[in-house]
């Protein structure tokens, strides 16, 4: 199982979702003598999505498997993504934890859980919701070789999302080129791409290697 919050997710969120998903169920090893396919495990991909709207319904919870939509039949497959927005919960905030469903407590522990002032209602959610008491000790006692793992994870994650920044802009700055119905020269093309790396957050040092321009250049966009 993978977990992870996504901050500002990008256009390209459902697919990398189902990229990592795949690569966590295929990183099974059912090598062996005794093993079949059936050996391998549920893989989930578990991603809470904090700033915006990212789907256009009320609801915070989505679930996608596989699935045949036009006759209406499962796949029964073992990957599984979940995506839970934040950004709609606000109407937890009044809600008795006791009227709360499941995953809607699930949802407020970790949307609140850094909030002081919502610390009363998230001890009462531990108190109430045994496997999110569990979750609570597993978390004060993950170990070192966990933390490793997710530090690398996270860091081959970060390479592929940033990458896929670069060539987005890159994308961007060709179609608007295209639009225009002008034939921008290499130097303002490559201006347009910074500014548009720029405005999605990207750090400038990578702008850099990634445009050949200078910080200066950078700066003054």
């Amino acid at each position: 199982m993978n977990v992870e919050m996504s901050v500002n997710p990008d256009n390209f969120e459902p697919v990398r979702l189902e990229f990592h998903t795949g690569k966590l169920f295929t990183g099974q090893d059912i090598r062996g003598v005794k093993k079949t396919y059936n050996d391998l495990n549920d893989a989930y991909q578990i991603a809470f999505l904090v700033k915006g709207r990212f789907f256009e319904d009320s609801c915070f919870l989505h679930t996608f498997e596989y699935y045949d939509e036009l006759r209406k039949v499962p796949l029964g497959g073992r990957t599984h993504i979940i995506t839970v927005e934040l950004a709609k919960l606000g109407y937890l905030l009044d809600k008795p934890v006791n009227e709360m469903s499941t995953s809607e407590r699930w949802a407020f522990y970790f949307r609140y859980i850094t909030d002081r002032e919502k610390r009363g209602k998230i001890n009462e959610i531990i108190e109430f919701e045994e496997g999110i008491e569990m979750a609570s000790e597993v978390l004060m006692t993950i170990s070192r070789d966990d933390v490793e793992r997710a530090r690398l994870m996270s860091e081959y994650k970060y390479e592929l999302d940033t990458q896929s920044r670069v060539v987005y802009a890159w994308q961007q700055g060709e179609e608007q080129g295209r639009k225009d119905g002008e034939l921008q020269g290499e130097q303002k093309r490559t201006l347009e791409v910074a500014g548009n790396l720029k405005s999605l957050g990207i750090a400038i040092e990578q702008i850099t290697r990634a445009t050949g321009l200078s910080y200066d250049e950078i700066t003054k966009l």
